[in-house]
């Protein structure tokens, strides 16, 4: 597999429109989000190889795509989970796997939380619903993306010994959507340590070279699947030193998936200056964040 995934990821939701309506204050509007969603296309996607639109905003963003810049849609509703007593994915009402094709959108991304200590009856219904995703994605001639993000049912992340067990819950989530079951053609997977504590970084939980190692363990269970790694919310330079370090440990993945890491601070910029001050910024700094992604990889 050769590095060349550079993607930007912004498909969030509700909650980026509460952040959007929160920043702008008396000027917002119900446009925002598309506004926002738009600018990113527009002034990141000419030097990402994807970027990654949600369901209810993408179908109308598909033509501002340039050139090189594949289209990417989510297949899930607003609302990732039903509940906390299960978190899984709800499907979108407007959109199934079939109408890919007919819209020119080659990429499906899917996204499932997954413990894999949860029950095994909670885990095979989860099982399923990617399986026929994935089926769904075959038949049609489009490629999908998996996401699976991983919890514990009782440990909270964040904490010490939620760091401790996260390479291993990294590890074995790869490892299960890995399989030719779910016919993934690329897993997007979590960076694998939590760099807060990491030698180095944070409270040294972990060492330097016990990190590396967790790196590769946990690329290692993908087998023949391209990985990507995504941000999940952690900052611009977190996310650049974790590439890094994936490198560093001589994984084998193709690119990443950005969102929050990249774009995050300009939806504050976005509240105060409007779209002129958003896309100023997101072709600047913006801009710039990506490229450094894209350096990380060589």
């Amino acid at each position: 597999m050769q590095s060349g995934f550079h993607g930007v990821a912004v498909d969030a939701g509700s909650g980026l429109a509460a952040s959007l309506r929160d920043a702008r204050g008396k000027d917002a509007a119900d446009s925002d989000l598309l506004t926002f969603k738009r600018a990113v296309l527009d002034m990141l996607g000419p030097d990402a190889s994807t970027v990654l639109l949600d369901a209810t905003c993408g179908p109308a963003l598909l033509p501002r795509y340039p050139e090189g810049c594949a289209r990417m849609i989510a297949l899930e509703a607003d609302v990732y989970h039903i509940s906390d007593a299960d978190r899984i994915t709800v499907l979108p009402d407007n959109l199934t796997v079939e109408d890919f094709p007919g819209m020119g959108v080659n990429l499906l991304k899917f996204f499932m939380y997954y413990a894999p200590d949860d029950s095994p009856e909670l885990n095979a219904r989860k099982h399923d619903l990617v399986a026929d995703v994935g089926a769904r994605c075959r038949a049609e001639g489009v490629r999908f993306l998996m996401e699976p993000l991983v919890y514990h049912p009782t440990i909270a992340p964040g904490t010490e010994a939620y760091a401790q067990i996260k390479p291993d819950l990294v590890r074995r989530a790869t490892e299960v959507f890995a399989h030719e079951r779910f016919q993934a053609e690329v897993l997007k997977v979590e960076i694998p340590v939590d760099l807060d504590f990491v030698e180095g970084f944070g409270a040294p939980v972990m060492t330097r070279s016990e990190a590396l190692e967790a790196f590769r363990t946990a690329a290692s269970a993908a087998g023949g699947i391209n990985l990507v790694y995504l941000s999940a919310g952690v900052t611009f330079e977190r996310f650049e030193a974790s590439l890094k370090m994936a490198r560093e440990a001589g994984c084998t993945f193709a690119g990443f998936m950005c969102g929050r890491a990249i774009w995050s601070d300009a939806v504050d910029i976005f509240g105060s200056g409007g779209e002129g001050a958003l896309r100023a910024w997101l072709g600047d700094t913006g801009r710039a964040r990506l490229k450094r992604l894209i350096a990380a990889l060589d």
